[in-house]
């Protein structure tokens, strides 16, 4: 699958801030760039560096009065849709060491605080089979609300509410995971089925030697999603983090699908 992507930042800044931006398609095996570009209007030139785990680029940027970033790229995706349920478990003790630290509770995804729920709830489950019956949980028992949630929500804030956005999906999905030992971690996608059009969130579970994408809100699908960033939740995949105040003028994103 090929898709166009396009975004544009448009911000009122207050006096001189420095401005870390994640916004670029990253160049992986299973996702090629054809063409990419970012423009920022910034006080000194862009300082780049590679994401979490080697995945995708972090910008500096020094801004003032006013930030504006333009970003287009053509990406073609090779992945498939794999069946979770039919990929076999790795016993903690047995997994790779860059995936241990997502075993761990992080900032936004408390998942020593699910061992209980998942105990009782999806007691003998391991595995991809677990990890399916968790995604079938969180797209079932969430309802998508726009704005009922801040930067301050957590998994276990969205799994007593019962709803939220992307990014509350993907931290209660993640937690979740990593409560039944899986190692999970989150994800900043562009995807062309999201509804209305951001930056989108999703998890990457690590099932049968490989990180495995997945969507809870069934909005995208392994097949369709361009990653941008990787993190232990939230705290490492904004698109923007400024150091200072910054006011929205406008912001977009268009996903287009070129072909298959």
């Amino acid at each position: 699958m090929r898709l166009k992507i396009d975004v544009e930042l448009d911000y009122d800044i207050d006096g001189a801030t420095d401005m870390l931006l994640l916004v670029q398609a990253a160049a992986m095996a299973d996702q090629q760039l054809e063409y990419d570009n970012l423009l920022v209007s910034s006080n000194e030139p862009l300082r780049a560096m590679p994401g979490a785990d080697d995945v995708g680029v972090r910008c500096w940027a020094l801004a003032e009065n006013r930030f504006h970033a333009t970003y287009q790229a053509v990406v073609t995706i090779d992945r498939e849709d794999v069946a979770l349920a039919s990929l076999g478990e790795t016993a903690p003790r047995l997994l790779p060491p860059e995936t241990v630290p997502y075993l761990m509770p992080s900032r936004y995804c408390e998942s020593d605080q699910f061992q209980g729920f998942l105990e009782q709830t999806f007691a003998g489950l391991r595995g991809g089979a677990l990890a399916a019956a968790l995604t079938e949980w969180v797209g079932d028992h969430l309802t998508y609300t726009s704005g009922c949630s801040t930067g301050a929500t957590t998994a276990l804030m969205t799994f007593a509410n019962r709803q939220g956005v992307c990014r509350d999906y993907a931290h209660l999905l993640v937690a979740l995971a990593r409560a039944g030992g899986i190692p999970a971690r989150c994800v900043s996608a562009y995807a062309p089925g999201v509804e209305p059009p951001d930056f989108h969130a999703v998890a990457e579970l690590w099932l049968d030697g490989a990180w495995r994408l997945v969507d809870a809100t069934g909005m995208g699908s392994a097949r369709d999603l361009v990653r941008i960033a990787v993190g232990r939740d939230a705290t490492d995949i904004a698109f923007m983090t400024t150091f200072g105040a910054a006011t929205l003028n406008q912001q977009q994103i268009m996903v287009v699908q070129l072909d298959e």
